[in-house]
């Protein structure tokens, strides 16, 4: 229990946490001091109830004359000289009085009064403070009358319940300015904290670890803290910095090798070619199997350099060009290898300013995928047109298996590929397609053809920033449907 009661003070904030301690102290205090006050002034209260009821017994019996009157023979009686208005005696302090004699008669009392209060000195009776005192009587017969005098002790007990309110309602206002206080302490003692944690927000935000950590003016533990902070950054900036300038140098490394590969490359592949034509036998079938690695070389050299032109941010010559078109003889160029697959085009026209061979890769990719990751017989379909925000839109869906979850984050990563490749890919086509549709401006995303079916498909939509022709060119060609087998 204790356990649990800790773990769910500890996940409280810590402002809540110092003003909630702080409350709880003076609490704690106040209740000692509520108690220690509040048994001492209910003593005093009681003692000083307790001696108003005696004194004023003793003065009422200190203004009674009684007389006694007859003899032996015709038998005594007692007689009150000038009684006093015991009502109006006792109305001031809502008092009751009775005057007895020694035989228990009773002499006078105030309306109202008790039939008995006992015989005690000092009692509380029947719901009275009570105080008895004897008058001895002059004269030959002697004796004495008994003169009571009584307080309500509710008059006692509502005194005594109003301090009782009065200290608890203290405790109550006390502990309630200390929890404010103590949130209004908190508060301004974490302001530093939160400052810290404004400014922590924003460079994680802006990725800029240069920013400046702003220092509390005192020299205390949030200060060394916010220096801290500011050295961790400065050396996270400087190791950024210097990871930039390493990868700068790499990226320049693979776009300067990958460039100067493709003319020994040309080369090789030329050489090879007439050596596959001219021989024969297990030769000739030695240098085509060479041939088609140095094909694949090339290929990876390719997809290599205009990744690497995509990190540097080399840009090429961009020139007006129709999306639509572009598709169309990359499907065609494809048609060999989709045999298998029936290839369904809805080309509609959609002008871009782009690099006519980055989008013909981005086509080629996007196809190639489709067919390698999708059973034979199967339907892939390729379209092209504006959408509504104007941007020219390529899209590529299939009725294949779709991609698995596992893959959904790193799709278009480089060198990733799908369990399902039968083509013998580099990992490189999506990688591709997302460098080139944001160097362009555009974005790609991926779909479900089908969601929920036992082949939910694949859809990948490529935008592009469109083209704004003059009015008196035609915007929305339409070409007619085109199947590839």
């Amino acid at each position: 229990m204790v356990a649990r009661v800790s773990s769910a003070f500890d996940r409280l904030p810590i402002r809540t946490r110092l003003a909630g301690v702080s409350a709880l102290l003076t609490f704690t205090i106040l209740c000692g001091f509520a108690l220690v006050v509040g048994s001492l002034t209910v003593h005093r209260i009681r003692t000083n109830f307790n001696r108003e009821v005696a004194v004023a017994g003793d003065n009422l019996a200190g203004l009674l004359q009684v007389e006694v009157t007859g003899s032996y023979i015709e038998g005594f009686k007692l007689k009150i000289v000038n009684p006093p208005d015991l009502n109006k005696f006792a109305s001031s302090e809502d008092a009751s009085v009775r005057i007895l004699s020694d035989a228990g008669a009773v002499l006078a009392s105030t309306h109202g009064a008790p039939t008995s209060l006992g015989l005690s000195t000092e009692a509380n009776v029947a719901g009275y403070r009570v105080h008895t005192r004897p008058v001895a009587l002059g004269g030959p017969v002697g004796g004495s009358v008994i003169v009571q005098y009584g307080r309500r002790l509710s008059d006692l007990d509502a005194t005594i319940a109003r301090v009782e309110l009065l200290l608890l309602l203290g405790v109550m206002a006390g502990t309630a300015l200390a929890l404010l206080a103590g949130i209004a302490i908190a508060r301004r003692a974490m302001a530093p904290i939160a400052q810290l944690t404004i400014t922590a927000k924003e460079i994680a935000r802006t990725r800029d670890p240069s920013r400046n950590v702003p220092e509390p003016a005192a020299d205390d533990e949030v200060a060394q803290l916010a220096r801290t902070l500011g050295d961790m950054l400065r050396e996270l900036d400087t190791a950024r910095a210097e990871t930039e300038a390493t990868l700068a140098r790499q990226r320049q490394f693979v776009a300067d090798a990958s460039h100067e590969l493709r003319t020994p490359l040309t080369s090789v592949l030329a050489n090879l070619e007439l050596l596959a034509e001219s021989l024969h036998g297990e030769e000739a079938d030695a240098a085509r199997s060479a041939l088609r690695s140095s094909q694949r070389m090339r290929r990876l050299v390719a997809d290599l350099l205009l990744l690497a032109r995509t990190d540097v941010g080399r840009i090429v010559r961009r020139q007006p060009c129709d999306l639509g078109q572009i598709v169309v003889e990359a499907a065609a160029e494809l048609g060999p290898i989709s045999a298998e697959h029936e290839i369904s085009l809805d080309i509609h026209s959609a002008p871009v300013e782009a690099s006519r061979d980055e989008l013909h890769r981005v086509a080629l990719n996007l196809i190639e995928n489709a067919v390698r990751h999708t059973p034979h017989g199967t339907e892939i379909r390729v379209s092209t047109g504006i959408d509504a925000a104007g941007n020219a839109c390529l899209t590529v869906e299939d009725d294949g298996p779709g991609v698995p979850e596992r893959l959904g984050g790193t799709l278009f990563e480089r060198f990733v590929r799908g369990a399902g490749d039968r083509g013998g890919s580099f990992g490189l086509g999506l990688a591709i397609v997302r460098a080139v549709a944001e160097s362009h401006g555009g974005t790609v995303k991926l779909e479900q053809t089908h969601p929920g079916a036992e082949r939910p498909g694949a859809r990948f939509v490529v935008c592009l920033p469109g083209l704004n022709l003059d009015d008196d060119r035609e915007h929305h060609r339409t070409a007619p449907e085109a199947v590839i087998d």
